[in-house]
């Protein structure tokens, strides 16, 4: 048989990955000594929400999270979360699960923090908008394990890297969701508080983000729901919690205890997801708690406000 002719190639060889570890390399030697602050500061962060809810008894804490539940929405949330936490007590899941939501609890906030603004940012400058769309695009297209390269050369193998990466998958929809609701506030309405005198700053207060709300938490919703995800990939560099347990149960092959870490991930991911929906979609003023409070310290009619007085037409308004 004749030989086969070399390939006939005129695109030169480009060492993109190369280049990036050059860099990072760089990075790392240069502010080596602010990254170990920067990771000590996040493991403490998240060891002093996991070491308080590890001090309670797990039966109590279950309660706790079940009343949260019913509050902020309503009975059959509390039940089907303590039935989900008492089967993770059960197969002896608790403490992971609770290391996971410390874990979950800490990226949501740092991704908010980040997000919120950033996304209220680009709805109000044009400029900022385009610049951000290419990079969210970026951070959420690549996948998620890739992100465990680049925070492993910065902070080593813990809870930080894990941290930061879940991070870096999580920012994308605090942006998108947040920019996305301000824009589709009506222009009408902003035109009015403009003719009322209200400035940028009410404006936004007062106006853009009550009525954008409903986005934005769709938003948290999503930023919660990918830090969990996230949070069980980051097992393979350390970040502890039920990621280790399901590392673990791939690398023994150990079929129990993967499901079983599966399932509390499901019904973590189930109890988050219900109650950040459940506080994006109830009406302002119309909380729970609010609904405890007028039904134990309702007024009795005879002591109701005179007609016309100030306090009348503020409950009237109210």
């Amino acid at each position: 048989m004749p030989e086969s002719a070399a390939p006939l190639t005129i695109v030169p060889s480009i060492p993109v990955g190369t280049w990036l570890e050059t860099g990072f390399t760089w990075f790392k030697q240069t502010f080596d000594a602010l990254f170990d602050v920067i990771g000590d500061l996040i493991t403490g962060a998240i060891n002093g929400i996991a070491d308080p809810l590890l001090a309670l008894d797990p039966l109590v804490l279950a309660i706790i999270l079940a009343l949260l539940g019913w509050l902020l929405r309503n009975w059959k949330l509390g039940v089907g979360t303590l039935v989900g936490l008492v089967l993770i007590i059960g197969m002896d899941m608790w403490e992971p699960a609770v290391e996971t939501l410390a874990l979950v609890v800490v990226a949501t906030v740092v991704a908010l923090v980040l997000g919120i603004p950033l996304g209220i940012l680009a709805a109000r400058s044009p400029v900022v908008s385009r610049i951000a769309k290419p990079v969210m695009d970026f951070m959420q297209t690549m996948p998620g394990m890739v992100w465990l390269l680049p925070v492993l050369k910065l902070f080593s193998i813990g809870v930080a890297g894990a941290l930061v990466a879940t991070v870096i998958f999580a920012l994308p929809p605090a942006v998108r969701l947040t920019e996305l609701g301000i824009r589709q506030v009506d222009g009408e309405v902003v035109e009015a508080g403009q003719a009322f005198g209200a400035g940028p700053r009410q404006i936004l207060k007062d106006i853009q983000l009550p009525l954008a709300m409903p986005t934005v938490m769709a938003g948290v919703n999503q930023v919660i729901m990918l830090a969990l995800s996230m949070a069980v990939i980051a097992g393979l560099v350390g970040g502890g919690g039920l990621g280790n347990e399901v590392v673990g149960a791939i690398s023994t092959l150990n079929l129990a205890r993967g499901f079983d870490a599966g399932i509390s991930v499901v019904i973590l991911a189930i109890f988050l997801d219900r109650l950040t929906a459940s506080i994006g979609s109830r009406r302002p003023g119309h909380g729970r708690l609010r609904e405890l409070r007028d039904r134990f310290t309702r007024t009795p009619a005879t002591s109701a406000p005179a007609a016309g007085s100030p306090a009348a037409d503020a409950a009237r308004a109210a």
